[in-house]
């Protein structure tokens, strides 16, 4: 790679292959698309694993699919019966789609590239802009990055629309540009960009299948324990204690994550959440268990966590805080309530209706119930040790995955104009 932080040469990246030079050309997306119009088929209208005709929802872009959408592999949903749009364009390889609303200026413009359709027809469907090189200046694989780079959503967070939602339209695209090299540059930079995406594809299913191995490990050795006598279901409250101190030390205050556990409210959501008088929240110290009773995704009766964090915190007073009888109890129950079967098993039977039909289910009673655990203490210890090692394995996998999408965002901001 050689580098123009000097702006030695104009219309050309920051970074760029060595062996190609001169500049590039700037072009006005309006010049460079044609639009075709898109359907507002919604999820009901949407149905998967058919022989129909596929369907790109607004929300896949957003979430779901990577930049280069690959047929072969990818997923779309389906066009459910008597839902055929009259009018269509079928997508061609090397078409783009843009969602053109979100609540997020980063969002907005969001972009799709048709890498393969391997032989499946496809339409671009509600909430999404349908473009289209028809002049043949670009190869396929390169405009999806490009529509991706900062260069281009630099200009979008200007032109957005909205208050509370940002859209565009394809009116816009008079107003906006990307730069365009020569083909042969196109295909090297698309070429680097897909192998990075593929390679954070193959991350993300590393860590999918430790945190796979995790919930295998607890139901067969649950299973395993019960069936020959070497687990018993145990009272949470002979293995807990609940942990009434109050903040008097003023302690920094925290929140309670489903993925990421006991976190810091400031470094992990940007600001505080807590009132001005903190001094009544509850304290929690490293290896307690958090209840936390807010409803929560897959967590309709609220998330159980164990603090990971080696000093003295604050959580919200509304939180149960409990000292667990040893540090490897608090493990495997901080893995065991990781899965949202197992909570929703242990909580649900616990549930207490309050004024207005709300459910509660207070500190001491979320202690009443049973949660199979080891008899011996070395099988607690041992498996302990098992779920920690792979849990330490996955946050040095998750670094890596963080990495690799830095290097990608540093290329799209480096590598056009």
């Amino acid at each position: 790679m050689t580098d123009n932080n000097e702006n030695k040469v104009l219309n050309v990246p920051h970074l760029r292959f060595p062996e190609f030079s001169g500049e590039w050309e700037k072009c006005k997306v309006s010049d460079l698309l044609d639009f075709y119009s898109t359907n507002s088929l919604s999820w009901e209208q949407l149905e998967y694993d058919t022989n129909a005709m596929m369907n790109l929802h607004y929300g896949l872009i957003h979430v779901g699919l990577p930049t280069m959408v690959d047929l072969a592999k990818d997923k779309l949903p389906n066009i459910k019966e008597n839902n055929m749009p009259k009018n269509f364009e079928l997508c061609k390889e090397g078409d783009v789609a843009f969602a053109d609303a979100s609540e997020d200026t980063n969002e907005v413009a969001k972009t799709v590239e048709f890498f393969n359709l391997a032989g499946k027809n496809v339409v671009c469907g509600l909430h999404t802009i349908h473009g289209r090189d028809n002049k043949h200046k670009t190869v396929v694989g390169f405009k999806g990055y490009a529509f991706s780079s900062a260069a281009f959503h630099n200009q979008i967070r200007r032109i957005a629309q909205g208050t509370k939602i940002y859209s565009i339209s394809t009116k816009n695209f008079f107003e906006c540009y990307i730069g365009l090299p020569s083909k042969p540059e196109q295909s090297k930079i698309a070429t680097l960009l897909r192998l990075i995406d593929e390679r954070i594809a193959t991350q993300n299913k590393i860590i999918e299948k430790y945190e796979s191995l995790i919930k295998g490990i607890i139901y067969q050795t649950k299973s395993t324990g019960l069936a020959h006598n070497t687990w018993q279901k145990t009272e949470l409250k002979k293995v807990l204690q609940e942990r009434n101190e109050k903040n008097a030390n003023g302690y920094d205050v925290c929140s309670v994550s489903v993925t990421q556990g006991i976190v810091n409210q400031i470094e992990y959501l940007g600001r505080s959440f807590a009132s001005k008088d903190t001094l009544h929240y509850n304290v929690v110290k490293y290896g307690d268990i958090v209840y936390t009773k807010s409803p929560t995704g897959d967590f309709p009766y609220g998330i159980v966590k164990r603090s990971n964090v080696k000093y003295d915190v604050a959580i919200s007073p509304l939180y149960g805080v409990y000292k667990p009888v040893n540090n490897f109890v608090g493990i495997i129950l901080h893995f065991y309530f990781m899965q949202p079967n197992n909570a929703l098993n242990y909580l649900h039977p616990l549930i207490q209706k309050g004024a207005k039909n709300t459910i509660n289910i207070t500190n001491g009673r979320f202690l009443e119930n049973t949660i199979p655990l080891p008899k011996k203490e070395d099988e607690t210890k041992h498996l302990a040790w098992v779920l920690t090692s792979i849990q330490n394995k996955i946050i040095l996998e998750q670094d890596l995955l963080h990495s690799y999408q830095k290097q990608k965002q540093y290329l799209l901001r480096q590598m056009f104009i």
